[in-house]
């Protein structure tokens, strides 16, 4: 009953927000013009803006896709539109026609991009929220938690409202791996693992896995690890939440409720 209650909560606390009208632009490339790209970067690096129309200071989340790196394509998940924020669907290049760190490099110029240009859809660079599923949430994870990819462009990770990965990779990713030549099941933890990265002082933090007995290669434990490495170095805001029932797939569906709570507490 009480599970029953904090769904029908959860829905009447967003319906509100159905009424707003949106509109979304398609494939806005995201690194300044005056950068150099070969055909396929610029046909990947483009992402879509899903807003509100009319309204002021709302949050955004940035979303990357899964896909393990090698697959998928940009999206709009339907479980975060209609809910009165900005949804921002991020496209990168996949190895391996690129190889690391190209990938996490186009991750950090769409979030830059986002800081700077958010404002005309009704944004505030006040409350970015990062996110994304599997690859894509090993990609957020990467650029708030290691500093470097956003520096670049003048903007300080830390300065993210929140993180928020699905299911992200906290060892190096397997496909970076694979690129050097090491194993799927040999666990490496290198300048291109999150983990390397823990500070006291990275945003505010929400890890989402799903069961530790179905997910994919022991991702619940990746991230229990980076959950209690950040708590030993002094991080005050990180959670973890295990999704019993759901593998690694099936998880996102039941993360989202937990990613709009983190939105809604934005607002």
């Amino acid at each position: 009953m009480k599970n029953i209650c904090f769904w029908l909560l959860l829905c009447c606390s967003f319906s509100a927000f159905a009424q707003s009208n949106y509109h979304t632009v398609a494939n806005l490339s995201y690194y300044p013009e005056d950068t150099k790209q070969d055909a396929y970067q610029a046909s990947q690096c483009v992402l879509d803006v899903y807003y509100p129309v009319g309204k002021k200071e709302v949050a955004t989340v940035v979303w990357f896709h899964g896909g393990g790196i090698t697959g998928g394509k940009k999206e709009l998940p339907k479980a975060l539109q209609e809910k009165g924020y900005i949804v921002v669907g991020v496209g990168y290049r996949l190895s391996p026609k690129v190889q690391s760190p190209a990938y996490i490099e186009d991750a950090a110029a769409a979030v830059a991009w986002v800081y700077k240009n958010i404002s005309r859809f009704g944004g505030s660079s006040k409350k970015i929220v990062v996110s994304g599923h599997s690859a894509g949430g090993y990609l957020g994870m990467m650029i708030t938690l290691d500093k470097k990819y956003l520096q670049v462009h003048d903007v300080d990770a830390d300065s993210i409202a929140a993180l928020v990965p699905f299911s992200g990779q906290a060892i190096t990713h397997f496909t970076i791996r694979k690129e050097n030549g090491i194993a799927e099941k040999q666990p490496t933890v290198d300048a291109m693992a999150p983990l390397y990265h823990v500070r006291p002082n990275a945003p505010p933090i929400t890890l989402i896995t799903g069961d530790r007995n179905k997910e994919l290669l022991g991702r619940y434990e990746e991230n229990a690890y980076l959950w209690r490495m950040l708590q030993l170095v002094g991080h005050k805001q990180v959670q973890l939440f295990e999704l019993e029932g759901f593998d690694h797939g099936t998880m996102a569906e039941p993360a989202f409720p937990l990613l709009l709570q983190v939105l809604k507490s934005l607002q």
